[in-house]
């Protein structure tokens, strides 16, 4: 085995040429340049195979980004060992103001040579899709925030104050129809802009009726509907968390989850001083946001409406369990912080972090049946 040779890889992805760097094992110093190739699928297999015949091993690695996980999925095709590394989190030097193609593609070899470098999941063809619609939902959601902002701005602007508490109903609607202008560009602006908001609306209603379509031939599709059962957790909520978190079962515990999404405490601790702040906010973003409004239903007693009712019994015995004991221990514990005169926002955020554990215990269970 004196002549094994193995190699480590690093593919710094572009639009239209990647760059490699390759690594030895067991020569600590030397990491080579192979140079800058033409990203089409064509020149990709034949310098991964030029690369692969001069090895018996090779690992290659990229950084997950706009390119997608095609470069990922075409290594994999041909039998060899591909990690795709969060960007976010790559070591590097506090002084190092230089980045090159040829820089990060070396810097990948030597990290996944020493095993510096934190692998992201990847999704299959079908969950990506999921992803993907979903994701365009979340942008259209969005933009129908931004339009609404503008339209409440420009009123505010011009001394035009709502009557009532509750915007953006159909009486709002009527409200904002019933103003009037002295300069007709003010009347257009306004026109316009409640136009834009009504484009934006259907858009995303459109986006949810389709999610609403594919979700069922999904293979996940089974933890969507029993992620349902749990109080604060809709249709949407429950398929963007499953598309951001993927199969929960890949998390030994309930807390290496709550620590993927960012609920945890942040920590800075020396010696025998332990300084606990507030959540670090790492990891995905667009589910913590869901799940912190989630748990503002908490705040009501414990209680299964008519639409939950039709997601209990379709669930499994197992399940119902859980969903109520997440809906018994949430909202006790909801009423014990708010009662210690903890702010809303601290509250929610408390039980979204347990919330978190639960929806864990649901998905592996709806995955098991």
């Amino acid at each position: 085995m004196a002549d094994y040779r193995e190699a480590f890889v690093g593919i710094d992805v572009a639009k239209l040429k990647n760059a490699f760097a390759i690594a030895e094992a067991g020569r600590e110093g030397e990491v080579r340049f192979f140079g800058e190739v033409d990203a089409s699928v064509t020149s990709m297999r034949r310098v991964i195979g030029r690369i692969a015949s001069r090895f018996d091993y090779v690992h290659f690695c990229i950084e997950a980004g706009p390119t997608g996980y095609g470069l990922y999925r075409l290594i994999r095709s041909l039998g060899h060992e591909c990690t795709v590394v969060a960007p976010s989190l790559i070591p590097r030097k506090p002084g190092d103001r230089v980045k090159t193609n040829r820089r990060d593609a070396i810097s990948l070899a030597r990290l996944l040579r020493a095993g510096e470098l934190t692998a992201v999941w990847v999704p299959d063809e079908g969950h990506e899709s999921i992803r993907d619609l979903v994701r365009a939902r979340a942008a259209a959601v969005e933009t129908l925030r931004v339009h609404r902002q503008q339209v409440s701005a420009f009123m505010l602007k011009h001394g035009r104050s709502y009557p009532r508490k509750k915007s953006w109903t159909m009486r709002y609607l009527r409200w904002l129809q019933e103003q009037r202008f002295d300069h007709p560009a003010h009347q257009i602006a306004l026109q316009e802009m409640v136009e834009a908001v009504r484009v934006s609306k259907e858009r995303v209603e459109r986006l949810e009726r389709v999610i609403e379509e594919f979700v069922p031939a999904w293979s996940l599709a089974p933890i969507v509907w029993a992620l349902q059962t749990l109080r604060g957790v809709d249709l949407i909520v429950a398929v963007t968390f499953v598309t951001e978190v993927g199969d929960a079962s890949r998390f030994e515990s309930p807390r290496q989850l709550m620590g993927y999404l960012g609920l945890v405490p942040g920590e800075r601790s020396t010696g025998e001083t332990v300084r606990r702040g507030g959540i670090t906010k790492a990891g995905n973003g667009r589910v913590r946001h869901m799940l912190v409004e989630s748990a503002w239903t908490y705040r009501h007693p414990p209680k299964v409406g008519k639409a939950k009712l039709y997601r209990l019994e379709q669930a499994s015995p197992k399940v119902c369990e859980i969903a109520w004991k997440a809906q018994s221990r949430l909202t006790a514990r909801y009423r014990m912080l708010s009662a210690r005169g903890k702010r809303t926002t601290v509250v929610c955020t408390a039980i979204a972090r347990e919330l978190v554990g639960f929806m864990w215990a649901v998905a592996r269970e709806a995955r098991v049946t």
